[in-house]
């Protein structure tokens, strides 16, 4: 899997592959009905470091705009997934209204 980063110095160009291959492997496993080419442990990897990562951008200056894009998943997509997550977190649904309102 590709990982790039900002430039050190500025002028320097950014590297623009990082999650290429990941989102190339999931879009291949979703548009040949097997979600299964993407192994489990590979997509709860990249799962949880894109969370860990958005939950740190949240917290500065710059937070960033939307975790995803909106046009790009459909609204149970969205659920099926948050909901594993929430479960998976040992949270409940209290727990994710008391941080619901929190930005803003």
């Amino acid at each position: 899997m590709a990982v790039s980063v900002q430039p050190k110095n500025a002028g320097e160009p950014a590297d623009t592959a990082l999650g290429d291959d990941f989102v190339a492997a999931a879009e291949r496993a979703l548009s040949s009905g097997e979600p299964g080419l993407v192994s489990d442990a590979d997509l709860e990897r990249v799962l949880t470091a894109a969370v860990r990562l958005y939950a740190a951008k949240v917290e500065t200056d710059s937070p960033p705009a939307n975790p995803i894009a909106p046009s790009s998943v459909t609204p149970t997509e969205v659920v099926v997934t948050v909901s594993d997550m929430i479960r998976a977190a040992g949270l409940n649904l209290w727990d994710v209204s008391m941080w619901f309102r929190r930005k803003g």
